[in-house]
């Protein structure tokens, strides 16, 4: 190996190190600078541009842009919702306030369904099918959040490739963030906002798992459940209280040679649901076939959530049932801002560890441990 003296600036062009081979001809890249001296390239780099910052909305903005429709302002404006920070926390609510009157004239639907039962694939089939009717479509997808970064998976947008590039349709995946249920805290917020922009139809899709049914079920009107065929059971793997909770239930992917079996599920389940108690009084909770693939049963679907949402109205059970929703989502503000406000006390969290481990040893009893720590919250607000 031949060995190289080191470059002298001003001698000339800069020598190769000692590791270079003596045979590597000039398109060889590696060159030795002298300190000091750029490095020239014969490629030209564009500067890179400077990022520039959205502007920030007014309360003004914000409520002239959601009433006016603008599909930009409107998820901006959920994304206020959902922070967390105690003045995005206070705007939002302020928003909320102004866009009130302009809210419940839509129909709030809950679709559920055990993983595999294809719930992405027939909203964007049921919401095709709704835009075709000239109705205008909002899906809030509660996306499960991650154990390990607590983001969001948020695939619902991909996967509604279709239904999104829809003007009448708007999709906005929420990372469920482990609270309420696992189902996004403001996922109720957000149903109002998509009812003042003038949404006729909200749907709220959950991850099929845990509590969610049960806490959507409590912000919409009317709760759909898919099942599948041939998942075990009569009962599709779901639980009998989910199936209580139903105001109707779907066996999707009836379509091929899949369709027999399908059939032969909805008359087990319409069987089942005789015997169970209404979800929704008057209201018999059907059940049917549909196909996401081929569009089969969707408009019998929709028929039948539309003589859903027509009976309810003239018989006051949806007025009613908003109402208790209502002061139930009160109540559970109320729980849950009392358990952030108890943790977060210092008097409680500089003596919860201690306290975790005299329980778990067995030397303190448990309801003793929480009245302990529940006085001194109590006491540090005195």
């Amino acid at each position: 190996m031949k060995h190289h003296s080191p470059a002298t600036p001003g001698a000339g062009a800069p020598e190769r190190p000692d590791w270079v081979p003596e045979e590597a001809g000039e398109g060889f890249a590696t060159r030795v600078v002298p300190g000091g001296q750029p490095i020239k390239t014969e490629t030209s780099h564009t500067p890179p541009v400077p990022a520039t910052r959205r502007a920030r909305l007014s309360l003004d903005d914000y409520a002239a842009g959601v009433l006016a429709r603008d599909p930009t302002i409107l998820g901006r404006a959920i994304t206020l919702i959902e922070s967390n920070v105690p003045a995005h926390q206070h705007t939002a609510q302020q928003l909320l306030a102004r866009l009130l009157p302009h809210t419940g004239k839509s129909f709030r639907i809950g679709i559920t369904g055990i993983p595999g039962a294809g719930k992405s694939t027939f909203i964007e089939a049921f919401g095709c099918h709704l835009t075709d009717q000239n109705l205008r479509v909002a899906v809030l997808a509660i996306d499960p959040s991650s154990s390990v970064t607590g983001g969001s998976i948020l695939g619902d947008k991909v996967r509604m490739e279709k239904l999104s590039r829809r003007p009448a349709a708007f999709i906005r995946p929420s990372p469920s963030g482990g609270s309420l249920g696992g189902v996004a805290r403001k996922t109720r917020e957000a149903i109002l906002v998509c009812e003042a922009a003038g949404f006729d139809i909200v749907i709220v899709e959950t991850v099929g798992v845990g509590q969610n049914e049960v806490t959507v079920r409590s912000m919409v009107d009317f709760f759909l459940v898919l099942a599948i065929a041939g998942a075990g059971d009569e009962m599709q793997g779901i639980k009998k209280g989910v199936i209580e909770l139903a105001d109707a239930i779907v066996i999707n992917k009836a379509d091929g040679e899949n369709r027999p079996r399908c059939i032969a599920t909805q008359a087990e389940m319409s069987r089942v649901l005789h015997y169970l108690r209404r979800a929704t009084e008057g209201w018999d909770t059907p059940a049917l076939t549909a196909s996401s693939l081929t569009q089969e049963g969707i408009p019998e679907v929709w028929n039948m959530t539309r003589s859903f949402f027509e009976k309810a109205r003239a018989s006051g059970m949806l007025d009613a049932r908003r109402r208790a929703q209502s002061v139930e989502w009160m109540h559970a503000l109320i729980v849950e801002s009392l358990r952030t406000r108890f943790y977060a006390t210092p008097a409680v969290s500089t003596r919860l560890e201690a306290m975790e481990r005299a329980v778990a040893a067995g030397q303190v009893p448990a309801l003793t441990g929480a009245m302990e720590l529940i006085a001194a919250a109590v006491s540090s607000e005195r």
